[in-house]
């Protein structure tokens, strides 16, 4: 059947060629493809076969018109090789997937207002039923607020000050965690390798930093600038290995982290021995640094999936209470941090070490690490 004769119609199939092989109406076979519980098996079974044998393609366009869904969503992208946005991209890809909805995406070099309204636009006319906007960016935000869009539009790693509905993780909270972590370690103070300026996710992470060492009174260092690549880390790592009073250092992401631990081996200064350091993320090579990283892990998956929870509950009209979604993130201990070292003392006995060696922060109980 599948091969060409002269004469014969090259079309392709259509609905009612499979009804006349399979021997039954062009209604049974909408509703084995729809999926209706009341077709008798043996029915069923000669419907897939005539579908197989034309290799009938069902018209996606068609079955749109009749029941008014595409059962295709668009993302818009940040067009970044960067750990976050491209994992962000890949949640919600596969929550879609697994929800039975097609992705349409739109992939962009800059997040300003025009060219997302004219990448939702793009996507509006594909028919798509509503938009995910991943905007890491203040600019994304904004632009993203002012959208004219007739399909419903949900903002994807938006930070916790987006005035749209958004899903973003925790970030807030979890530099916090991370600062706590390290000063429950007995470190007096935290320093920051802190990601570029105009990113929602620098600000977050800024903000927890400062504000848990301002809760516990600790000093409030100077930041440290980076780009969210290993080779800024790594300059502001050179900085740090020559400060001795540095102790202890949370990098705003994974590869700054990286590039710190090659400044601070180059410069004799042991991790965690004389520095401990905590990133952000938790990218699958932290594992495998040296010394394997301690960082705070984003679940993108989960990030995925209630992104497209949320953007289902807006196509359907659902009225819920809360339009902002904090995915919580997750401490992994590693071997990079590890307790205060004490400050150098002169020769001779130490006097009080047996109340000291109980002192808070020189362990970590109930933390595993891998």
């Amino acid at each position: 059947m599948g091969s060409e004769t002269a004469g014969t119609d090259p079309r392709q199939p259509v609905m009612a060629d499979v009804a006349k092989l399979a021997g039954v109406s062009h209604q049974t076979v909408s509703r084995v493809l729809n999926g209706a519980p009341h077709v008798r098996p043996g029915t069923r079974d000669k419907v897939l076969a005539a579908i197989r044998e034309l290799d009938y393609r069902p018209n996606s366009a068609a079955r749109a018109l009749v029941t008014r869904r595409s059962q295709t969503l668009g993302v818009v992208s940040f067009a970044s090789t960067l750990y976050g946005p491209a994992s962000m991209l890949d949640g919600i890809e596969q929550a879609a997937r697994s929800a039975g909805y097609f992705v349409s995406v739109a992939s962009l070099r800059s997040l300003d207002a025009r060219s997302v309204q004219e990448a939702v636009d793009r996507l509006r006319d594909q028919g798509v039923e509503g938009v995910a906007v991943i905007a890491p960016q203040i600019s994304a935000v904004g632009a993203v607020a002012r959208l004219s869009s007739s399909v419903p539009v949900v903002a994807v790693g938006s930070g916790s000050r987006s005035r749209v509905p958004m899903v973003a993780v925790d970030n807030l909270t979890g530099a916090t965690a991370a600062t706590r972590h390290l000063l429950d370690l007995g470190h007096g103070t935290v320093h920051h390798v802190a990601g570029p300026a105009g990113w929602l996710e620098t600000q977050d992470r800024l903000d927890g930093w400062r504000r848990t060492l301002e809760e516990a009174g600790a000093p409030v260092p100077q930041v440290y600038s980076g780009d969210w690549s290993a080779r800024s880390g790594y300059e502001a790592g050179r900085q740090i290995a020559a400060d001795p009073e540095v102790t202890a250092v949370f990098c705003a992401n994974d590869h700054m982290a990286l590039g710190l631990l090659r400044a601070l081996h180059e410069a004799g200064r042991p991790v965690p021995g004389e520095i401990s350091v905590i990133g952000f993320d938790d990218i699958p090579e932290s594992a495998y640094f040296t010394p394997p990283l301690t960082t705070v892990r984003q679940d993108f998956g989960e990030l995925g999936r209630r992104a497209l929870e949320l953007l289902v509950e807006e196509l359907a009209g659902v009225a819920h209470a809360r339009s902002h979604v904090l995915v919580a993130p997750e401490m992994v201990l590693r071997r990079s941090t590890g307790p205060a070292r004490r400050p150098a003392r002169p020769a001779g006995p130490e006097p009080h070490a047996r109340e000291r060696a109980g002192r808070p922060g020189a362990s970590y109980p109930g933390a595993a690490r891998p």
